[in-house]
């Protein structure tokens, strides 16, 4: 347990070794002492002091200038600092102390009573702050703790939903083998599309895993990259939803468009949205369904939107889409939209804005150029 600790300033040793002697009589506290103001710095730049007694009339350096100087320092400006005098004890002196921040005036010779009931009040108050801060303490790692298992089961949850993408397209690649067989139109190039694309599910569920294992961690590698190769792969993965789904896609973004952080946290964020807009199309039984990305990039920051024609959203519930578990769809998970904004303003440092159009909802991402 730490114990209080006190710091005795005057330029007499045999002062210093009377007050030192009168305070351990009485309490069980730590006694720090400097003969010069000078000195009492220096301690006071290496160790914790809970309470300064200091002497008012030193050679070079006064109390009242040692008071002034502690007051400048965001370390020891909130020390409470009593003076000990034999001769400053008229009120513009007193007055003076006060103003710069001493508690208390001790005269000399010291009243060891009088003495006791001043720091009694201190190592009190002492006391008291330190259970306040051990039962914070407590309560603040039980909250961390509980903040780490709401975190983890939102991940859980967030995971879930991102493999289910690669396994439904694996499925309908499976549907394809069942039916191309039926028809007995299996052949080289039929095998070696199904290879290539199931091999790309696969390795995007293996990636998925080792990004999620990464996500937290604030030394992954970041690099620049190009937002349309992003944007195109992502669209590769879902090729066969976004076929079976009879989509338009529009993509206006130019080859130089450049993005800083993680290419594969960005395409999660893309898939996302694409079946997030999937869903919506087949709920609402939109005809002619469209998704158009278009970017831009100014100064530091490429500013991209990803717009559907899916009929949008009420505006009293587009402040409610990113929250974790919030969902307008029957069967939806609400983790789709919440891992969005986690990566865009957690991992890229990004800007994330939703709003309606005449035709749909509309999300405009603002992400970094650079790592400057």
């Amino acid at each position: 347990m730490s114990k209080f600790n006190i710091l005795i300033v005057d330029d007499v040793a045999e002062n210093i070794h009377s007050l030192q002697m009168m305070i351990e009589d009485s309490f069980d506290v730590n006694i720090l002492t400097a003969l010069s103001a000078q000195e009492g710095m220096e301690i006071l730049m290496r160790e914790d002091v809970d309470l300064i007694l200091s002497d008012v009339q030193m050679p070079e350096i006064d109390g009242f200038e040692f008071a002034e100087y502690l007051k400048g320092i965001e370390k020891n400006k909130d020390i409470p600092i009593v003076f000990i005098t034999g001769i400053y004890d008229k009120d513009e002196y007193k007055t003076r102390g006060y103003n710069l921040g001493a508690v208390e005036y001790i005269t000399k010779p010291i009243d060891d009573v009088l003495l006791n009931s001043k720091l009694k009040v201190y190592i009190d108050i002492f006391e008291k702050s330190k259970s306040n801060k051990e039962e914070l303490e407590k309560k603040n790692e039980l909250l961390i703790h509980q903040a780490k298992m709401a975190t983890m089961g939102e991940m859980i949850g967030v995971i879930a939903h991102q493999l289910k993408q690669p396994i439904n397209v694996i499925s309908l690649c499976c549907e394809d083998v069942k039916y191309t067989h039926m028809y007995s139109k299996i052949d080289d190039e039929f095998i070696e599309d199904f290879t290539k694309n199931t091999s790309e599910q696969i390795d995007y569920l293996s990636t998925t895993i080792e990004n999620f294992r990464d996500f937290f961690n604030p030394n992954k590698t970041k690099r620049q990259f190009s937002l349309l190769e992003v944007i195109d792969k992502s669209t590769n993965l879902l090729l066969k939803q976004i076929e079976k789904h009879n989509v338009e896609f529009n993509i206006d973004v130019p080859n130089d468009n450049m993005v800083y952080g993680v290419d594969t946290e960005l395409e999660q964020v893309i898939l996302n949205l694409i079946t997030n807009a999937l869903d919506v199309f087949d709920e609402k039984n939109i005809e002619n369904r469209k998704i158009t990305i278009k970017s831009l990039s100014k100064q530091n920051v490429t500013i991209f939107s990803f717009e559907d024609n899916a009929g949008g959203i009420p505006d009293e519930l587009i402040s409610q889409i990113f929250d974790p578990y919030y969902t307008t769809k029957e069967t939806g998970t609400g983790t789709g939209l919440y891992m969005v904004k986690l990566v865009i303003k957690t991992s890229f440092k990004g800007e994330l804005k939703v709003s309606n159009t005449q035709e749909g909802l509309k999300y405009t991402i603002a992400l970094p150029v650079s790592s400057t």
